[in-house]
């Protein structure tokens, strides 16, 4: 509708015929849910840096990982976050509970097994453990019987072993879900499956000093929580801000017995339908400790197989300085590390540039060792693999999703169209309602056309120009009469994004100087 003009006079009009620019979303804001010292139960809290994560948080607890991956985050290279604290961290005093290291039968120097009794106090100093080995022939080396008793109580556990392939009794595993009497929890150490194996006899628990608890065991609902009431990885569906997503301390939970491996894989599980569900979030996920590569292998193909383009997986875990002890290392997930390195990436070089080939600030060494054969078998099946290098130090060696699509193979490219989805999405909302004709359309690629340009000029997208690196199409081949009719504008954007240089293969020969080698 035209103004009124009723009396002669000069009238000056606003009249909105510029561009809208679209600008881009952030893209490195990692989100955590673990254990703490105090601070805010199941409430998504924004830090800034790490001084403010202890101020709110608290610092770091022994074999709890949320404290570390938010160091690591900072440490290298990210820049805020969001911090879930689940209930039940709190250091608090518990009567002593008695407890007996087994010993490793081919390094009887070193422990290879704790037990600990679920009693607290004096009736737990009355249980004996004996480790015998299995009765049958070809019975593996890496297996052996544990029977727990107190007076007329027995338990009996057959055929164990430290594996955590498919199908073996994992001694962990089998004694915290089935035992009334005990808990056990794996030392960590390089030793190999068969050396782990406690020696043959009968060990007595005694009852230990008064300690304190990092952690009181929590069930997987606790961990995955619920987005109404802002719980759990869950309630971060309420921060629009988030771009990763890292739940460490499942590990924490699990080597502490609270889960067993199959909660492990719940709460991954849920960490991917969390990303897939919100579609503007990736997550990264840890490997489990202590697997050769064979063993994650096995547990990636049999044990979980997920299949996510919005997710990733890191192997091994990485030592680095423990804040607890006198210059002792320890080992810990690297998922916290992982997102340092993707906010990293994304400062220095943009959200196109795969987050890889970077070195791993604060690690002084992987749990493993892996050799270029061993990744040859891990890199297919989309496990990145964290290496270190003579002269180089210690890199992130891979950048794959978990998907099996071939398009969505590799890590910069899901988070590239993660990023430019949610520009586009937030930067058109004044679309909404606008008459929808052929003034919109032209509106709308001027608006998006310029705003891929830019990523194009980055170095986003492939292509000598715009036309060759991406199109928008909105007109009436795509906006027909009975779409316009449900109020719907189409908008059709294609985009040929830059994969990463996996392989460099260099082709050498011999050349004899001055020969034809136009051919």
């Amino acid at each position: 509708m035209s103004p009124e003009y009723l009396s002669p006079g000069v009238y000056v009009e606003e009249v909105d015929k510029g561009t809208k620019p679209i600008e881009g979303v952030g893209t490195a804001m990692a989100a955590f849910v673990g254990f703490a010292e105090k601070g805010p139960v199941n409430q998504p809290t924004f830090i800034p840096n790490w001084t403010e994560y202890v101020n709110t948080f608290g610092g770091f607890i022994k074999g709890v990982y949320l404290a570390p991956a938010v160091y690591g985050y900072f440490q290298n290279g990210g820049g805020r976050c969001y911090v879930t604290r689940l209930p039940g961290g709190e250091e608090e005093a518990e009567e002593p509970k008695a407890v007996a290291m087994l010993t490793s039968g081919a390094q009887p120097s070193i422990d290879s097994l704790s037990i600990t009794a679920l009693e607290a106090g004096a009736p737990g100093s009355e249980i004996t453990v004996e480790v015998s080995k299995p009765s049958g022939e070809d019975v593996p080396d890496d297996q052996f019987n544990l029977t727990v008793r107190r007076g007329t109580t027995e338990e009996v556990f057959e055929n164990l072993s430290f594996s955590k392939a498919k199908g073996a009794k994992n001694v962990v595993d089998v004694v915290n879900r089935q035992s009334k009497l005990i808990q056990v929890a794996e030392k960590e150490s390089s030793l190999s499956m068969v050396e782990k194996v406690p020696g043959v006899g009968r060990y007595s628990l005694a009852l230990g000093e008064a300690q304190t608890i990092a952690l009181a065991p929590v069930s997987t609902d606790v961990v995955v929580g619920d987005a109404a009431e802002r719980s759990g990885l869950s309630g971060f569906e309420v921060a629009d801000e988030v771009t990763m997503l890292c739940v460490p301390d499942i590990w924490a939970l699990y080597k502490a017995g609270a889960i067993s491996m199959d909660g492990v894989k719940a709460v991954q599980l849920a960490m991917i339908a969390h990303c897939e569900n919100m579609k503007d979030r990736f997550a990264i996920l840890d490997c489990p400790p202590g697997l050769s590569p064979q063993e994650i292998k096995d547990w990636r193909m049999t044990e979980t197989g997920y299949d996510t383009k919005y997710g990733a997986l890191y192997y091994p875990w990485i030592s680095v300085a423990n804040p607890l002890g006198n210059g002792e290392s320890m080992d810990i997930p690297p998922s916290g590390y992982m997102a340092g390195i993707y906010a990293r990436s994304d400062t220095e070089r943009g959200v196109h540039k795969a987050p890889a080939n970077e070195v791993v600030r604060g690690a002084l060494a992987v749990e493993t060792q892996i050799t270029k054969s061993e990744q040859d078998i891990l890199n297919p099946i989309g496990v990145n693999c964290i290496r270190s290098f003579p002269g180089r130090g210690i890199r992130v060696w891979g950048a794959r999703t978990l998907s099996s699509d071939a398009s969505w193979r590799y890590i910069n490219v899901r988070r590239l169209f993660n990023f430019v989805e949610k520009s586009i999405e937030r930067g058109t909302q004044w679309i909404v309602f606008e008459p929808n004709d052929m003034d919109l359309w032209a509106r709308i690629r001027r608006d998006v056309k310029a705003f891929l340009t830019t990523v194009w000029r980055s170095g986003a997208l492939f292509g000598a120009t715009p036309a060759q690196a991406f199109y928008v199409k909105c007109d009436e081949e795509n906006n027909t009469p009975d779409l316009r009719d449900l109020g719907q504008v189409i908008i059709e954007i294609g985009m040929a994004p830059v994969k990463p240089a996996e392989f460099v293969i260099f082709r050498i020969s011999q050349w004899a100087s001055g020969s034809d080698t136009s051919e």
